[in-house]
C-alpha cells in the first residue's frame, strides 16, 4: 500500500503497475521494487507468527482482592469500561480467576 504524497490519500497501481496513481488527486510516482519487497503484508505474516494468549493464565490483566460471589475465592482479574454516557464514571469488572465467573460493580 502506498499513500500520496500531495494529499495522502491511498494510491492504487496504475496502468501497467509500473506507477502509483492516487485515487482522490491523480498524483503519480514511480513504484520502487526494492521498497515493495522489504514492506509487512498481511498476506506475506505466516499463522506461525499470532500468538493465543486466550488461555494464558494471567489473561494480561491486573488482579485484585475480592470475593467471588459464585465460588467463595478472594481473588479475581478486574477492568473498567465506560458502557453509560460519558458523564458518568466507569464501571469495574471482575473474572474470578478460579471459576471464572464474571460479575461488574457500579458506582452510585
Amino acid at each position: 500500500m502506498e499513500f500520496c504524497d500531495e494529499c495522502g490519500s491511498m494510491m492504487k497501481a496504475g496502468e501497467g503497475e509500473d506507477h502509483w496513481v492516487c485515487t482522490a488527486c491523480g498524483f503519480e510516482k514511480g513504484r520502487n521494487e526494492q521498497e515493495e519487497a522489504a514492506m509487512v503484508t498481511t498476506q506475506g505474516q505466516e499463522a506461525s507468527e499470532i500468538i493465543d494468549v486466550s488461555d494464558a493464565e494471567d489473561k494480561g490483566l491486573p488482579t485484585t482482592t475480592v470475593h467471588c460471589p459464585e465460588c467463595g475465592n478472594d481473588s479475581a482479574y478486574w477492568y473498567m469500561q465506560q458502557i453509560r454516557s460519558a458523564d458518568e464514571s466507569e464501571t469495574r469488572f471482575f473474572v474470578c480467576t478460579e471459576c471464572e465467573h464474571k460479575w461488574r460493580e457500579d458506582d452510585h
